[in-house]
Formats: structure tokens, sequence, C-alpha cells
């Protein structure tokens, strides 16, 4: 009943809200295969690749690339990414293409002579940017399981920067958002620096040419050829460190994720460089032992008990967590039930834990804002989740007219002095310090769950440090509350990471009554820094093997299937 009666008010919420309705209150439904992103144009050429006998990861490759053109606040040639997947018999696996450090970066190269960070100066411009793994990673998929000619895969995508995109009321926000930076690196003539208005087609032929360069030459075209080349100049003109070694000798990785139980769920998400899968295992062990649908969905019980796991395991990410080909991750003692229930001990129901009371747990040391997520499950029962990302919305801002694309600006994602805070609010530690040709430490989750030994959800965000907990409760939802897809994604969200010591939430998401209550036990709140909380995209397969697809409203995020 109690399960019921969460799911009426969660959609008497929706009803009320003044923003954007979903289309489908309940999720799209298709009978084979599902494409799930963050623009239209993405979903319906990743669908129409498997319609024409593709599988999922010809449809992963298409959705990437589509998200290029059409996306190009996070979607991306010039970023990476993570991919989990599940093939139709059941195997997993994960691939890294997360960016790495250029080879002449240094501990310290965003800090002033007196061991200050140079504001600005990791964010922005050439030295912000790490070397790009998007381009690795769709030909390492497409080497280990392509089904169609890449040239085939990719003509749709060209087309579509031929023909160019409609400008969204979205796409006009980030553009005027970012208008007086985009100017600043790039000069008035750049094609983004212009001042569109929803409605205004923007073609990019430079991009059109770059990726037919790639589909007739192969990944070497991006990073041993004139496109490599003509990058690493641009780079270097702007003050940049990459060279063409950097490029040469960049690949991407192929890494077990990690694999956590909760109740009769078997979850599989991201493992390091990202932080995802491991703080989405801590966090969902840590509250398995109570009783979340007995308290209620968005409850004062519930939250905090949310939060206070979440404020544990950010903890542990600041001390443990890096990429593991340089610092050892006890990936096994953080995610062991012991070490979670003892993190756990000192919480009371009585009263807030201070996070300057919490430090990282302590284990035997025998023993890592604008992202972009898709999900996909074709008709031969693979899946894949993958989230891919520029770092800030239009990465480093610098736009390479000649290639036709952003730049990242992932050397933000480094702890450039451990202790301080990133553009997210992550305190970083020195298991995450700056080193040449290493990965940053991410917050990307992309998740594959089963049940019962089946393809149950598939399920990812962008959102910066916001990604996992918009992941955990997406997954809480459909599973303790009942949720549809789509509801359960559009459900309103709240935030904790361990420092600054806040929930962040978005309107709807704590009524007054509960925040009386939280705040009386000392709870503090902040309803400004993060109005939207995730955007996520994620895909749930019913008893009958239908798919329900939830395509999150706070963007023009869109669900295509057959």
């Amino acid at each position: 009943m109690k399960r019921f009666l969460s799911l009426i008010a969660v959609c008497l919420l929706f009803a009320c809200k003044s923003q954007q309705t979903p289309s489908y209150p309940t999720g799209l439904l298709a009978q084979k295969a599902m494409v799930v992103s963050a623009r239209e144009e993405a979903s319906q050429i990743g669908r129409d690749i498997m319609q024409r006998g593709g599988n999922a990861f010809d449809a992963m490759i298409a959705t990437e690339m589509a998200l290029a053109v059409a996306y190009p606040y996070a979607g991306n040639l010039g970023g990476g990414g993570f991919m989990v997947y599940r093939t139709a018999d059941g195997k997993t696996g994960a691939l890294d293409y997360r960016e790495k450090a250029p080879l002449a970066a240094t501990k310290n190269m965003f800090l002033d002579e007196n061991g200050n960070i140079i504001p600005g100066k990791n964010t922005e411009g050439a030295l912000a940017v790490a070397v790009p793994g998007t381009i690795a990673g769709i030909f390492e998929v497409h080497k280990k399981f392509g089904s169609l000619p890449m040239a085939e895969i990719l003509k749709p995508v060209i087309a579509l920067a031929d023909k160019g995109i409609v400008v969204t009321k979205h796409d006009e926000s980030h553009l005027n958002s970012a208008h007086t930076a985009l100017v600043k690196m790039n000069g008035e003539s750049s094609v983004y620096a212009k001042n569109f208005v929803a409605g205004d087609i923007i073609k990019n032929p430079a991009l059109a040419e770059t990726l037919r360069l790639i589909a007739t030459n192969g990944r070497d075209e991006f990073y041993d050829g004139e496109t490599g080349k003509i990058l690493v100049a641009y780079l270097q003109a702007k003050g940049g460190l990459m060279t063409m070694k950097d490029l040469q000798q960049y690949e991407a990785v192929w890494r077990n994720p990690v694999q956590f139980t909760y109740k009769d769920l078997n979850v599989i998400s991201m493992s390091p460089p990202s932080s995802g899968g491991i703080c989405l295992g801590q966090i969902m062990k840590m509250v398995e032992m109570y009783d979340l649908n007995g308290f209620g969905f968005n409850s004062d019980g519930y939250i905090q008990v949310l939060v206070e796991a979440e404020r544990r395991s950010y903890a542990d990410r600041s001390f443990y967590l890096g990429d593991p080909d340089f610092v050892a991750i006890p990936e096994k003692q953080l995610l062991d039930t012991t070490y979670l229930k003892s993190r756990m001990g000192d919480f009371t129901f009585a009263k807030a834990t201070k996070s300057e009371k919490i430090q990282r747990g302590y284990i035997n040391p025998l023993e890592s804002n604008e992202t972009t997520h898709y999900s996909i499950v074709d008709q031969f029962g693979n899946a894949v989740s993958a989230t891919t990302t520029l770092n800030g919305g239009f990465g480093s801002k610098l736009y390479c007219a000649e290639l036709g694309f952003f730049l990242n600006s992932e050397m933000d994602d480094f702890s450039a002095k451990p202790g301080q805070a990133n553009s997210y609010g992550l305190t970083g530690g020195t298991a995450n310090t700056i080193e040449p040709g290493k990965r940053m430490l991410s917050s990307l989750t992309p998740t594959i769950v089963e049940k019962n030994g089946k393809l149950f959800m598939v399920v990812g965000s962008p959102g910066g440090s916001t990604i996992i907990t918009s992941v955990l409760q997406t997954i809480l939802n459909v599973y303790e509350f009942g949720m549809a897809m789509q509801v359960a994604v559009d459900a309103p969200r709240f935030h904790h990471q361990w420092l600054p010591d806040e929930i962040n939430y978005e309107p709807g998401a704590i009524g007054p009554n509960t925040m009386q209550v939280l705040t009386r036990k000392g709870y503090k709140f902040n309803d400004k820094r993060m109005p939207i909380i995730g955007k996520v995209d994620a895909i749930l397969v019913l008893p009958d093997g239908r798919l329900q697809g939830g395509a999150d409203y706070r963007g023009d995020d869109t669900a295509a299937g057959f």
C-alpha cells in the first residue's frame, strides 16, 4: 500500500509542476529495441541502425557520434567516456575511453608561486585540454562487437552534420550562457559564437568532413593522421601541451566492471578511473539494511539514510580513488559488507552526522558539469550503457573550426591541489593528482542492472558529482517504490556529496514538513546550487519482455524504439 501511495504522490507532484511535462507519462514502450539519449536526432539514428540489422554496439557508435553533431554542449569527438555492456548471453564488460593528461603535464601546472590554484586555468583554454579518447573508444567497440561497416554507421551522422540541427530552447539557453566565453576563446566569427534562438539551424560542414575522413581512414586519421596534426597544431598555437606523441600513445582500455548485489538485483557499473561504480555500490549496500519502502518516497527517514550513506561514500572517494594504472585501489574492501556496516555504525536517526567529523574509512592497505548519457537495448538482447563528457558545458570552450568540434576541459577533474574542491565542489586527494599520461577521476556511472539473472534496467546520467546519486535514486524509484521508468526518471531528486555539508535538492523533492524535521536534526539545505540534478536516460525491461523508456524531461532527451 505504501508503494502505491508513493507512486500516486509522485504522479500528483508532476501534475502540479510548472516545468515541461514528459510526452510519455509512463515511458515509451517498444517491442524489440530502444535508444534513449539527450537528443531526438541521436536516438533516432541509433534506432535506425538497429532497424537495418545493426546491434547495440553499432547503435552505440552511431548515437555517440550523432550526439557530437546534435549536442555539442556535451557530445563530442574532443572528449571521452565510459561504456558498460551486457551481451545477450549474459557476458559483461566495460570500456574506459577516458581522456589522459598530456605527457608534458605536471603536478603543479595550475598553481601560482604561492601554491594556490589560478582561477580558470584548469577549466578554460588549451591547458585544460586532456588527450581525447572518444574516437579510440568507438573503434575499440567496433573492433570487438561491430556488425556493420563503420562507413555505413557514420553515414547518417555525416548527413546530419551537413543538413544541420534545429536549435532547441535548451540549446538557446546553453549557447547564451556560454556566449561570452565562446567569443573570448574563438572570436566573434566562430560558428557557435552567434546569438542563436530556438528554431535556428546550425550546420557543421567541417565536422562532416572530419567524420568522412575518419570513416575512410579509420582510427589513425584522428590519432596519427592529418586530423591529429591539425588538432595538435591548433592546441599548441593556443598554448596547449598536447603533442602527436600523446595522440599516438593513446589507447582505450577494456576493464572489469564493478559488480555488486542489492537484495535480488545484480548491479554492473563502471570501474575506476570512474568513481561511479564503487560509490554507487557503497551507497546501495549501506542502505540495503534499511526498509526504504517502509519509510516512503522522499520521506525524512528515506532522505536521512541516503544522505548519510552518500556523505561516507564521497569521503572514501576523495581519499582512495584515482587511475588504477597509477594507484592501488582497494575495491574489494571498499565494497565489503562488514566495512560498510562499520561506516554506518555511528549513524543515528536522532541527528545529522557532521561532514567535518567524517573522514575516509580505514581499511587494510593490501588490498577515482556537463556530460551526456545514452542507454541502448537491441533486438538481440544486447545492452549498452555509455556516458561521455567534455567536462564543463562546451568543455574548454575551445572550438577547432577547421575540424568542427569542441575540446574537453578534463584537466579540471584532477586534484590540482589536494584538499581543494574542483568546479563541481568535489574535494580531491593525492590519489588523483596530475601525472603525465594519467586518467583523471570521474563520476560517470553507466550502469546495467540484472534481476533474477535477466536484464532489468539500463541507466545513467550526466551531472558531474550528482551523477552517482541520480543513478542511485532512479534505480531505487523503480525497485523500491514500483515506479514506471519515466516516472522514476522524472521524480525530483536530492544530493549530498560529503563536502560541502549540505543537501541540494530540486523543486518538489523535499516537502516543507520533511524539511522541518530534518532541519531540527541538524541537516542543512541548499536549493540554489543545483536547480537541476542529473538528466537520466534509462530503459526498463518489463516482465513480458517489452522495453519501457525513460527520457528525462529536464532536457531535450528522447526515447526511440521499434
